[in-house]
């Protein structure tokens, strides 16, 4: 398994939350939406420029920032 952060995923890989580096209200704002330790998350895709991305978590689609994705650590799986 491979540790990088959720930027560096690519489209259709499927990972899990090992930590999220971000304080303050984002990291709550996360936390509501369901990224919490041990999620899994599947990047469904990348806009042409790479901003924002998106991921299917807990059954819903979901668009975030690169610089928040940047913050996000995860276990890519095999």
């Amino acid at each position: 398994m491979k540790i990088t952060s959720l930027d560096n995923v690519k489209s259709g890989e499927k990972c899990k939350v090992i930590c999220i580096n971000i304080e303050g209200q984002i990291k709550y704002r996360l936390l509501d939406m369901g990224i919490v330790k041990n999620t899994v998350i599947e990047l469904v895709k990348k806009a042409p420029m790479g901003d924002p991305i998106q991921i299917y978590v807990r059954g819903y689609n979901l668009s975030i920032r690169k610089k928040i994705a940047e913050k996000i650590q995860v276990e890519v799986a095999k």
